[in-house]
Order: structure tokens, then C-alpha cells, then sequence
């Protein structure tokens, strides 16, 4: 006689007010607070709850409410209809700061920054309490977290995935969303990530392109790189590549060159771009003599940032450049990353994510 096979059940999913059965995608609103008009805005997240048991993933997008890169890549991320068959919970929240996002601007209305005020307090400043709110609310309720960033405004960052060296979740899960570089940072005082640090949850961060711009690579990287994430944690069936995964390149360090004089700014270097030390990465020049000054490059690495503003003042970050280790295969490398996203995409956002 054969022993049955115990299937393990799968409760319901309480969140905010809300309780969403196995099975289930709800859209739910949690308020967080008011305008001074006495309008009321809320944080609206995506939960689908899968049948079968697993992790709770969270998603999270503009933290910074000029980010807009990773609200398309949550649309296109939750319009794949593989997401129905999901082992765990994922809860996708478009837009985290919806103040900023309502303004176009980075901050809050008080002029913090939201990404700087975590964990937050119960009585403290809006962007504080805002903090305390979604740290008590919704991230605790998780158990990996993948948040999608682009660069400051007028500058662009090439699709680049950070995650602590001391968390080897988090590496894992770097190393499965296969962006172009993974750079291993230690997260700053008062973002969410060192929140969920701090809280034993790994966390990712995704960081690509520019403010109130949407760059199409760097959504497409985004996509795959959240089903990429899935599957490796289990949450959705994995199937037989065509051909291996380029795996990703490594840096344990990066730095911003600054301008050292005012003036306007000629760029010569683009994202992802190859530089050795002592390339000309731009020309500083003045409208009013023939001053000129070149901005050349320190070390060799991989430009990973980049100002877009060629009106610039002394002490400005001009471009970001990672160091890695073996710069002699690295351009091969992100060719061939760039090159599977390609490919990919068609078929991802066909439903059939298992090429990615």
C-alpha cells in the first residue's frame, strides 16, 4: 500500500486591509498619508498569490519618484501571464514614492529623501513616518526584495545590479538577475536596502538609465533579470536553455570623476563603454577664452554612469567608473549579455520566459 503524498496548504495572504486567497492577484491600497489639501494618496501594490508554497517576493520601483524606468518594467512584468502560475506571493509596487512621482521630483514635499529616511519612525517627518509605514507594512512581510532605480536626474546609468558581499542570498541573486556588472557595495545609512539588510532579507538593487526617461535596454534587462531572480528562488519552473547564460562581471569598486574646473563640458565616453587610464573622457572649456581642460581617466574600468548636463560646475560627478578584473574580456562579455536580452525579449514578452 502506498503512503499518500502530504501537499502542503497554502493559507491566504493577509495584506493591509485586505486577504487574498491562493490563486488570487488583488490591487491594494494602503493609505500613507495626506496633502495639505486633505487628499488622500495612497501606496497601490500588486499582490498575486500562488497556489502552490514559496517565498514572498517583493518589487519595488520609484523610491525616487523621478525613477519612472522601473514602473514600465513592473507593467511589463505583471502583463506576462506566467506570473498566474507562481509558487509564493509576489507583491509588486509600482510606485513607492507617490508624492515625488505626482511632482516629477526626486524628494518628498519637505525636500527629503525618501531612500534616506529608513527605518523611520512612527512621529517623525513625512518622509520618516512614510519609511516607517512601508518598512512595517509591506517589507517586513517579505523574504527577498528586488528594487528598480535609474540614475539622478541628467544622468544615466548603465544596467548595473548591487547586492552586499556579506549576504550570499543576495549574491545568488544578483548573479541570477544577470545584468552586465554586479557590484558589491555595502548599502548606505537610511536607504531601504540597508533597512532590509539589517533585517536579515535579501535585497537587490537595480540600477539603470536616467530620470523621467524610459530606456528600452534597460527595461528589457529588467524584465528578465525579475523572471531570471523567480526562477532561480523557485517561484517559477525552470526550463532547459538553448544555450548557457553569459554570466555577469564582478566590481568591488567604483568611483565618480569630478570636474575640476566650471565651464561646459564636451563628453567623449559613453555607458558601458571601455576606458584605460589616461583616456580623454571629456573637454572642459570656457565660452569666453580659449581655456580648455581635459578630464581624463584615472584607472581603467567600465563607464557605469554618466552626466548628460554639459553645463557643469567645479567638483561635479562627471562619470562613474567600475573597476573589474579582467578588462580585456569585459567588453566581450557585456556584448554578449546585451546581445541574450535581445534575443530574449521576443519571446518573454510572448509568455514563454524560459529562454531568459
Amino acid at each position: 500500500m502506498t503512503e499518500s503524498v502530504q501537499v502542503p496548504v497554502v493559507q491566504p495572504f493577509s495584506f493591509g486591509n485586505s486577504v487574498i486567497q491562493p490563486g488570487q492577484r488583488m490591487v491594494v491600497d494602503i493609505p500613507f498619508g495626506k496633502l495639505y489639501t486633505h487628499t488622500e494618496l495612497n501606496i497601490g501594490a500588486h499582490v498575486i498569490h500562488g497556489k502552490k508554497p514559496g517565498p514572498v517576493l517583493l518589487i519595488t520601483a520609484a523610491l525616487h519618484g523621478d525613477e519612472i524606468n522601473g514602473v514600465e518594467i513592473c507593467r511589463r512584468l505583471l502583463k506576462l501571464p506566467k506570473l498566474n502560475q507562481v509558487r509564493g506571493t509576489v507583491i509588486v509596487v509600482p510606485i513607492v514614492n507617490t508624492y515625488g512621482f505626482v511632482q516629477q521630483s526626486r524628494y518628498l514635499p519637505d525636500r527629503r529623501d525618501l531612500n534616506r529616511s529608513f527605518p523611520g519612525s512612527e512621529k517623525g517627518s513625512l518622509g520618516s513616518r512614510m519609511a516607517w509605514q512601508f518598512t512595517d507594512r509591506i517589507l517586513k512581510k517579505c523574504t527577498h526584495v528586488i528594487d528598480l532605480h535609474t540614475g539622478a536626474i541628467h544622468r544615466s546609468n548603465y544596467p548595473q545590479v548591487r547586492a552586499t558581499s556579506k549576504d550570499k542570498v543576495s549574491l545568488g541573486m544578483a548573479e541570477a538577475f544577470n545584468a552586465p556588472l554586479i557590484i558589491k557595495a555595502a548599502s548606505r545609512d537610511g536607504t531601504m536596502r540597508g533597512t532590509a539588510n539589517s533585517l536579515g532579507i535579501p535585497i537587490i538593487l537595480y540600477e539603470a538609465g536616467e530620470a523621467l526617461r524610459f530606456d528600452e535596454q534597460a527595461i528589457n534587462i529588467g524584465v528578465r533579470g525579475i523572471l531570471n531572480v523567480m526562477q532561480s528562488l523557485g517561484m517559477l519552473a525552470k526550463t532547459r536553455r538553448a544555450t548557457p547564460k553569459t554570466n555577469s562581471l564582478f566590481s568591488k569598486k567604483s568611483s565618480w570623476i569630478r570636474a575640476e574646473h566650471d565651464g561646459i563640458a564636451r563628453y567623449y565616453q559613453s555607458l558601458g563603454q571601455i576606458v584605460q587610464q589616461g583616456d580623454v573622457l571629456a573637454h572642459i572649456y570656457s565660452p569666453y577664452s580659449d581655456f580648455e581642460v581635459a578630464v581624463t581617466a584615472p584607472f581603467s574600468g567600465i563607464v557605469i554612469g554618466r552626466n548628460n548636463l554639459p553645463l557643469v560646475n567645479e567638483g561635479e560627478a562627471l562619470f562613474h567608473i567600475a573597476e573589474v578584473s579582467e578588462l580585456g574580456e569585459a567588453e566581450k562579455t557585456l556584448d554578449a549579455i546585451n546581445d541574450e536580452v535581445d534575443g530574449a525579449m521576443p519571446a518573454v514578452l510572448g509568455g514563454d520566459y524560459g529562454v531568459v
